[in-house]
């Protein structure tokens, strides 16, 4: 099972980088499929789709760094960058799938530029 959901949430990505566009990803996603958002709120299938649709996906560059699955849990790690468009982000993505679906999502994403500024958020000495 581990192989199949790596499998299917690596294809999905690959498909939707590939057509620059969200029809192969779409039927993966289980219709009540949750993303929870870091600041803890979340948005169903319909608005989550219409997120990634924002982005421009055909000039979109990712590269897979991380790829771990432990029972119905994938984690991806990436790069990710536009063409022409600067450093990127860095982002780590969770994703649980149920009967060969994708069910929920995390994802937290740091532009590559802040990366020194987030190292040192928690010191108060910071002068």
């Amino acid at each position: 099972m581990t192989t199949d959901n790596k499998t299917i949430v690596t294809q999905a990505l690959q498909q939707m980088v590939a057509t620059g566009g969200t029809d192969a990803l779409e039927p993966l996603l289980r219709d009540d499929f949750v993303h929870h958002k870091p600041d803890s709120t979340s948005s169903t299938k319909t608005e989550w789709l219409a997120d990634v649709r924002a982005v421009p996906i055909d000039r979109l560059r990712v590269e897979i760094l991380h790829l771990l699955a432990d029972g119905d849990h994938v984690v991806l790690s990436t790069r990710r960058w536009l063409d022409g468009g600067g450093p990127g982000v860095a982002a780590v993505d969770i994703w649980r799938l149920e009967d060969g679906l994708i069910a929920e999502a995390w994802e937290l994403v740091e532009p590559l530029a802040d990366v020194a500024a987030n190292l040192a958020w928690w010191r108060t000495d910071a002068a």
